[in-house]
């Protein structure tokens, strides 16, 4: 394992983040404080508790997992397609640097970034509600597979788009909406029936489920349920990227 390299490329990657400090963290930061400011001041004062939690602390993880998804998908995808939009990957994919090295340091990054901002947007949402964790350690598990999994589907991302207009589509015309779908702002048992069973198969569901409970002990799906669907998608990703790395996909065309 090259190390060096690993930390090289890792480190090229963090200090882009202190370049755009507006774009990476502070921007995510105001777009959360303002939806505790609509969501949880405005609507949550005329919303009724929910499984015994207050609605603007209810919306805290769906804000966090919002947040942590697009941010993750946004900086893996940027950190690989800017290489191929240069051409510099072409030197890196020359360099004596194995496959395994390149993913580990861009999705390593990528995911380190959003962890920090994760954290940061959880600190702020104590600003505004009371906020509870009862169970840190599946909070931080939760916090990192996601952060892992969904840098690694950016990862794919920015290898499969072959220009920023593609980088976009999926963010903001897929992932997005599955999100907001997902119950970030409100419980699937709220839903009626039929509708409870169609959101089942948005898998962003047993995300947000999962990491709701580690803070609140409440959720709409089991909590191993949510789990393995977070190993299954993680799985996926890197049998993709394994698949990518052997036959070249888009990266030697």
């Amino acid at each position: 394992m090259n190390f060096h390299a690993i930390r090289a490329i890792y480190t090229f990657e963090m200090a882009r983040t202190g370049r755009t400090l507006l774009q990476s963290i502070v921007t995510p930061v105001i777009s959360t404080s303002l939806y505790f400011v609509v969501f949880g001041a405005a609507i949550g004062s005329r919303i009724t508790d929910i499984d015994g939690v207050s609605y603007g602390a209810f919306i805290v993880p769906g804000l966090i997992m919002l947040s942590l998804l697009t941010q993750s998908i946004s900086n893996a995808s940027f950190g690989i397609f800017f290489p191929k939009f240069t051409g510099t990957i072409y030197e890196l994919l020359s360099a004596p640097v194995s496959y395994v090295e390149i993913v580990i340091s861009y999705v390593g990054a990528a995911a380190t970034k959003s962890i920090i901002l994760g954290l940061i947007i959880l600190a702020t949402s104590g600003l505004f509600v009371p906020v509870e964790i009862a169970h840190p350690l599946w909070m931080i598990t939760f916090l990192v597979l996601t952060c892992v999994t969904f840098s690694l589907f950016g990862f794919l991302l920015g290898i499969w788009a072959e220009g920023f207009e593609k980088l976009q589509l999926v963010p903001f015309l897929i992932v997005t909406p599955l999100i907001f779908l997902g119950g970030s702002f409100y419980s699937v048992n709220m839903l009626p029936p039929f509708w409870q069973t169609v959101t089942f198969f948005n898998p962003i569901v047993y995300l947000i489920s999962g990491f709701r409970w580690s803070f609140y002990g409440i959720a709409d799906v089991n909590v191993s349920v949510s789990l393995a669907m977070t190993l299954l998608f993680l799985t996926l990703c890197l049998a993709a990227v394994w698949w990518i790395f052997k036959t070249g996909y888009r990266l030697k065309t």
